[in-house]
């Protein structure tokens, strides 16, 4: 039986163990349908170019983990931002886990899908917002299908949430290996302001495959951060889908910064659904060994007198892969749209590789779009002008890597962890930076 059977054949017996309205469970079982007709992507579809999924499916993974291990929080405190006072919600193999967490509904809503999906009086925000923004392709609709667990985060009209809140999802190995599936709803309403980080992390060497949706619904004025640490293991794979839709003068930005794993594949989608709204996409990889990061964008321009801003750095070395493949449409509607994308890359090994595939639709005609990559190498002369004033050519080469992610680690909000990427930045490149931002 292959994985996608197993998926099919299973989704009965998981249905049967969870409490559920009639409203998820037709969503559900319309989402099953789905996945069934199309099955797991493959190169044979545009999207999917240049990334397989073969190599991760053909793993005998444990849809329902067996078990439950507990943690310690000395033992995974180095995965958290521990430096500042936070929200925290965290899974251990797709379980939750109260011990580890802080959540609240103290003014705000800082809690489990699995309650949101059952409880009543979160009924009128699950029907508004649950499975409203995510795409119908496959993967996402396979979620949909066992969408159980995850956070759930309600920000009522005009709250600053006082401080971020961080998603994390651990994987311990119960099973030699385990397929995850976390669904995560974000409503953020008027006037109100939210951070939230979110890390995906197996601590063993056995295989996890994650595919993750998150559907974020920023309202008219709302202001969302939204960081991904991804710097996982190499039998750790993920899939995540995120759905953005955004009301009026809203700002809505994500940063994604993938540092490992065996292959990701990032599926970032924007809806502007208003005017005078700013969409903020930025992410910096860096990898090595046969790792495969890939990066799919999409920012839909609906309505006019909006913005978006796509800034994508890639450093890739030894045998690993890059794919950025960005889109921007822009309606007839949307007028006086400005909108820029850019994906710059570094290849410090002869077999490294990068496919990029910046796109722009635009259907209007008063607009400011611009579009563009690079691939290339560090700068000789550059470094031949450090090696000159006595600067060590490994620290010259990590100075000038540095140097050229700068500009997308300086527009991240939270000072802590504008630190720890610097450091993970700085220990993957294989020196100490020697300062602090």
């Amino acid at each position: 039986m292959d994985l996608k059977e197993k998926l099919v054949s299973s989704f009965l017996a998981f249905e049967n163990k969870v409490d559920i309205d009639a409203f998820v469970h037709d969503v559900r079982s319309d989402a099953i349908k789905i996945f069934e007709e199309k099955g797991f992507p493959s190169k044979k579809e545009e999207a999917w170019k240049y990334t397989s999924l073969n190599a991760i499916l053909k793993e005998d993974y444990s849809v329902f983990p067996k078990q439950e291990n507990a943690l310690e929080y000395k033992d995974v405190k180095p995965y958290f931002i521990h430096d500042i006072d936070t929200y925290k919600i965290v899974f251990i193999d797709g379980k939750y886990s109260s011990h580890l967490s802080e959540t609240t509904h103290d003014g705000i809503d800082v809690c489990l899908m699995s309650a949101a999906l059952s409880k009543p009086k979160y009924q009128l925000v699950i029907e508004n917002y649950f499975n409203k923004a995510a795409e119908k392709d496959s993967l996402s609709a396979l979620n949909t299908a066992f969408s159980n667990e995850g956070a759930y985060i309600h920000i009522p009209k005009n709250k600053v949430v006082e401080k971020p809140i961080q998603i994390v999802h651990f994987s311990t190995g119960s099973d030699a290996a385990t397929m995850l599936q976390p669904r995560n709803l974000i409503v953020v309403d008027e006037n109100s302001h939210v951070q939230i980080i979110e890390r995906h992390q197996n601590l063993t060497s056995n295989a996890v495959l994650t595919n993750s949706v998150t559907e974020i619904f920023a309202n008219k004025r709302a202001i969302v951060d939204y960081y991904k640490i991804q710097n996982d293991n190499a039998n750790a794979s993920l899939i995540d889908n995120t759905f953005i839709k955004q009301k009026d003068s809203s700002i809505a930005s994500v940063h994604t910064f993938a540092f490992g794993g065996k292959i990701t594949r990032n599926n970032l989608n924007f809806y502007q659904e208003g005017e005078r709204i700013d969409s903020i996409l930025k992410g910096i990889t860096i990898i090595g060994d046969k790792q495969h990061v890939d990066h799919n964008t999409l920012v839909h321009h609906i309505e006019p007198n909006c913005e978006s801003h796509q800034d994508y750095k890639g450093i890739f070395a030894d045998r690993s892969t890059g794919v950025f493949n960005g889109k921007v449409v822009v309606e007839k509607e949307a007028q006086k749209t400005n909108a820029f994308q850019a994906n710059n890359n570094i290849l410090i090994s002869d077999k490294a590789a990068i496919n990029t595939k910046p796109q722009l639709e635009i259907f209007a005609d008063d607009v400011k779009c611009s579009h563009g990559c690079t691939i290339g190498q560090l700068d000789e002369s550059a470094m031949f002008y450090m090696r000159s004033r006595g600067i060590p050519e490994k620290e010259a080469k990590a100075l000038l890597m540095y140097a050229f992610s700068n500009n997308v680690i300086a527009s991240v909000k939270i000072p802590e962890l504008k630190q720890r990427i610097t450091n993970i930045i700085a220990e993957k490149l294989g020196v100490n930076i020697g300062f602090d931002l």
